[in-house]
């Protein structure tokens, strides 16, 4: 019997369902709307309003569990790699140390007064085109 058991596994193990879901979130956070699958979607649903509740406290445990839910490496950068980014040139640049600093910085504030629902999914009438799998939007609401 599967009593409490809440977890959709999208055929996966559970570390590819991680990092999966780290990369979406990172994508999503970046871009603030994706288009993907709606079962992958209903999931990242879920771990993108954790986020922003984590934002929305804003304190130095909740930017290290954000962190850790986002698997943010901080690369070292090599010199030239760290002059090219102090000259605004974002190729070489890690993107998950751009990614952390929004969700704290833009997203935490813009949903301060809101008590939940962050996130909007919408049904496209596009099936994907390898096994007809329905894709949707996502995306984070304006305010």
């Amino acid at each position: 019997m599967r009593h409490k058991k809440n977890t959709r596994k999208l055929n996966r193990t559970t570390s590819h369902r991680r990092a999966l879901m780290a990369n979406m979130l990172k994508s999503l956070i970046d871009n603030e709307r994706m288009v993907t699958t709606v079962a992958k979607a209903k999931i990242l649903r879920g771990e993108a309003e954790r986020m922003i509740t984590m934002a929305k406290k804003n304190t130095l445990a909740s930017r290290r569990q954000a962190r850790a839910r986002l698997m943010v490496r901080y690369n070292t950068l090599t010199p030239k790699e760290a002059r090219a980014a102090r000259g605004g040139d974002k190729s070489s640049y890690n993107v998950d140390r751009s990614v952390v600093a929004k969700l704290f910085e833009v997203l935490g504030p813009r949903f301060v007064a809101r008590n939940g629902g962050y996130t909007r999914i919408v049904r496209t009438s596009e099936c994907r085109r390898g096994d007809g799998s329905q894709k949707c939007l996502i995306e984070f609401l304006k305010e």
